[in-house]
C-alpha cells in the first residue's frame, strides 16, 4: 500500500484535529486557509488513507475518583508466544490498565495502571495481576 504523502495544510489540519476532534469543519477550514469544502474533503482523505482512525473523548481521571497512576513491570514465568498471548489476553479484561507495552531486559512487559487510591493499586495487585497464571 502506498504511503499517503501529507502536504503543510494535511499536517495543520491533523495538528488542529488532534487538538480539538470537535472542531467544526468551518472553524477547521478557516484555520488552516481553506475554505470548507476543499476542508472537509482534505479530512476524508486523511480519513480514507488511515492517518485519521477515529476519534476519541479524553477524560479525567481525577474527575473520575482515579487519582493513582502506577508504573508496573512484569516479568512473565517464560517468554514464549503463549505465555506472551496469555497475558495479553488476560490484561485485556482489566480495565485499570490503561497501557501495556512488550519490553527488552529485565522486564517482559510496562504497564501504567490508574487506580482510585494506593489501596485499589495494592487490590490490582494482589488479587488481578499477580493470579494470571503466567506470570
Amino acid at each position: 500500500m502506498p504511503r499517503y504523502v501529507i502536504d503543510a495544510i494535511d499536517r495543520s489540519i491533523l495538528n488542529l484535529l488532534q487538538a480539538n476532534g470537535r472542531i467544526s469543519n468551518h472553524e477547521l477550514a478557516e484555520q488552516v486557509g481553506l475554505s470548507p469544502s476543499p476542508c472537509l474533503r482534505r479530512v476524508r482523505q486523511l480519513e480514507a488513507a488511515g492517518l485519521i482512525s477515529g476519534y476519541v473523548a479524553l477524560l479525567d481521571p481525577a474527575a473520575l475518583g482515579l487519582s493513582v497512576t502506577a508504573f508496573v513491570r512484569v516479568r512473565l514465568a517464560e517468554q514464549g508466544d503463549r505465555h506472551l498471548a496469555a497475558f495479553e489476553s488476560a490484561v485485556l479484561a482489566l480495565p485499570e490498565v490503561m497501557e501495556c507495552y512488550l519490553m527488552t531486559g529485565e522486564s517482559d512487559y510496562q504497564m501504567r495502571v490508574l487506580v482510585g487510591s494506593l489501596a485499589e493499586f495494592e487490590d490490582f495487585l494482589r488479587h488481578k495481576l499477580t493470579p494470571i497464571s503466567v506470570v
